[in-house]
């Protein structure tokens, strides 16, 4: 009897290292098994980390790209709406250029006429025009100005014909046949010359 309790004994006891080299192993085992899934977790983690600064990224740039464009389109319209201004008002002032050379004329024919003919009808024609001239110098209409003697110059003269001069006036003008006008400092037409050529 108690050699059986002695067996019984050493049975359980063998049972229990049994349970307890289990109990270690599968420890050991949940051990290795947890920095893998730890790992896992991490690297996981980090992807998911890098994508999202990738997307952000290219959000950034899609922004950026948007944002310039719209600062590109914007500036490109505004200088379109002014040079659209500035060709219509060029347009206008160039077909009311004429109704200013004819006053001109007008004012020329009258001095050559008597005095009593010309007196009333040159005051009138001068309200009008003076009224005529400052419309087109509030627009920006300015008229160039040249005289005898001047030195040519092709950015704001365009030579009509050349007359034989002494070498003082060789190459410079001789004569102004048309006046050149600027609308805000853009030639809209260049003053019609005659030049002194060699004689």
């Amino acid at each position: 009897m108690h050699k059986d309790k002695v067996e019984e004994n050493i049975e359980s006891k063998k049972e229990e290292q049994i349970e307890e080299q289990l109990n270690e192993e599968s420890v050991n085992q949940a051990e290795a098994q947890a920095p893998e899934a730890d790992d896992a977790e991490e690297e996981t983690e980090k992807d998911e980390t890098t994508q999202l600064k990738e997307e952000l990224s290219e959000s950034k740039d899609k922004y950026l790209r948007l944002y310039s464009e719209f600062e590109n389109f914007r500036r490109r319209t505004a200088k379109e709406r002014i040079d659209l201004i500035g060709s219509a008002t060029k347009e206008l002032i160039l077909e009311l250029l004429p109704v200013l050379d004819d006053f001109e004329r007008a004012f020329k024919s009258l001095d050559e006429k008597s005095e009593k003919e010309s007196n009333a009808a040159k005051e009138g024609l001068e309200i009008i025009y003076h009224k005529f001239k400052k419309v087109l110098d509030q627009k920006g209409l300015k008229k160039i100005e040249i005289k005898a003697g001047d030195k040519f110059d092709p950015e704001i003269q365009e030579a009509i014909t050349q007359t034989p001069a002494g070498k003082k006036l060789e190459g410079k003008v001789v004569d102004v046949i048309e006046n050149g006008y600027q609308l805000n400092d853009k030639v809209v037409r260049f003053a019609k010359v005659v030049t002194g050529a060699k004689s």
